[in-house]
């Protein structure tokens, strides 16, 4: 089963001190951004269109035409505005734990994507937002940063090429709603961390009302291997329309969490086995697959059902969920489904930024409803009341916090409706969640 593994970005997370500057070069590093300076910018996204790279932040946007968008029709020089380029390292989705782990271990690979998406977009200053409180990666991506400017990669007339390139590495406050583009734009400037109303999109007018290209850091650290191999050799892996390799984040109930690197289309069955299989409870007994996250805690869950969904944008988006940041949480026999909703729902409320009233209002509400099923209280009209309030705010928040507040609860009363209504007949949750057995009283509506 290894061979469905994909090494790119991960193949040097085991080498030691793999952060440092010769380590990288030495292992080809800088490379592609030498081979990137002997061509054209228009070639670059030419190749990066090809390759059909699409975000890896979650959206799933074809990441060259993204950076089409941006009018490359005067310079600065000429009285133009100036472009830039901000890469979104605000990693904060539940579950999501993917580009911190790059940066920590080879920071120089997001280092010298980010030099050669600028140079393609003709951004002379580009920023790399990092969530404040994982200070050990801002200084580890700080460090990455000071040893390019030092060994030529960054600053004026970048390998006498001509090109001028500054990269500002950025602490957040640490807000979940600076994942969001526009709120991380504002958050930048200096002010709450609060999303735009669009139009104007960042391409048109983003940071300093000038024209901004936002993209993840595994977008980004995945260019210079489609400019070193080619776009071919990228879009040989994948699917027909989610081309080349990701990183799976799998965590939760399973006997070995962590990072797999795989072309899209991989199945939950196979990264399980790479997990070493679903872990076993109290007393040796072998626990089976309950429910489970393809995106993180804000996609519609899944369950045992879905074992075999390809996963890429389109067969998890046919399944009724969304690939997202492919931070996949399993869920054994043992979890009470409510109460994982419920924690979900209370982190959006305590993350909402409160400028809508459908998300500021509407999680509140939900959380006080799914307390008292939780509690047992209330009735099973609850329910219905619950899918009306998720109904009053999917599609009328501001930004997509308030729509991802809503998916694990109704995709929860879709696959178990019978769990939500055990909790009313027993006045509480119907089972131990520690104890080693399953929800034996409870069948999920699959």
């Amino acid at each position: 089963m290894t061979d469905v593994l994909t090494p790119v970005l991960t193949a040097d997370w085991g080498t030691p001190e793999s952060w440092k500057l010769n380590v990288y070069e030495a292992a080809g590093g800088y490379g592609a951004l030498k081979k990137a300076l002997g061509m054209a910018p228009d070639d670059i996204i030419t190749a990066v269109k090809d390759s059909g790279l699409r975000g890896r932040g979650g959206a799933g946007f074809p990441t060259g035409m993204k950076w089409s968008f941006i009018p490359q029709d005067a310079s600065t020089e000429a009285g133009g505005k100036p472009k830039y380029l901000v890469v979104n390292a605000d990693e904060s989705e539940p579950g999501t734990c993917k580009d911190i782990p790059l940066m920590m271990a080879t920071p120089h690979t997001l280092v010298e994507g980010v030099i050669i998406s600028s140079y393609a977009i003709r951004a002379n200053t580009a920023f790399i937002y990092i969530r404040g409180e994982v200070l050990h990666v801002i200084r580890r991506v700080q460090a990455a940063v000071s040893e390019a400017y030092l060994a030529g990669h960054l600053g004026k007339n970048i390998h006498g090429s001509g090109y001028d390139l500054d990269v500002v590495v950025h602490a957040g406050a640490g807000a979940y709603i600076c994942g969001e583009e526009t709120a991380l734009l504002e958050g930048l400037e200096g002010r709450r961390g609060q999303p735009r109303l669009r139009p104007p999109f960042p391409a048109v007018a983003g940071l300093y009302a000038s024209p901004t290209v936002i993209n993840n850091v595994e977008s980004i650290a995945s260019v210079p291997s489609i400019i070193g191999n080619g776009a071919a050799w990228f879009s040989s892996m994948g699917t027909e329309k989610s081309k080349g390799f990701g990183i799976f984040s799998l965590s939760g109930h399973v006997n070995v969490p962590g990072q797999y690197e795989a072309p899209l289309g991989i199945t939950l069955r196979q990264l399980i086995d790479l997990a070493g299989g679903i872990r076993t409870g109290a007393g040796g007994q072998q626990m089976g697959l309950k429910f489970w996250t393809p995106g993180g805690s804000s996609t519609p869950i899944l369950t045992q059902a879905h074992l075999d969904v390809p996963l890429d944008f389109e067969g998890v988006g046919e399944a009724g969920s969304m690939l997202g940041t492919r931070a996949l949480q399993i869920f054994d026999e043992t979890t009470c489904v409510v109460r994982a909703v419920l924690r979900w729902t209370e982190f959006y409320k305590h993350e909402s930024c409160g400028k809508c009233t459908p998300c500021r209002e509407g999680t509140w509400w939900l959380t006080q409803t799914l307390t008292r099923l939780e509690n047992g209280e209330g009735s099973a009209e609850d329910l219905d009341l619950l899918l009306d309030q998720c109904d009053n705010i999917l599609g009328r928040s501001f930004c997509a916090l308030g729509d991802g507040a809503t998916s694990p609860i109704t995709s929860s009363i879709q696959y178990f409706r019978d769990e939500y209504l055990a909790h009313l007949e027993h006045g509480g949750c119907p089972f131990d969640p520690m104890a080693s057995t399953a929800f034996a009283t409870v069948g999920a509506n699959q």
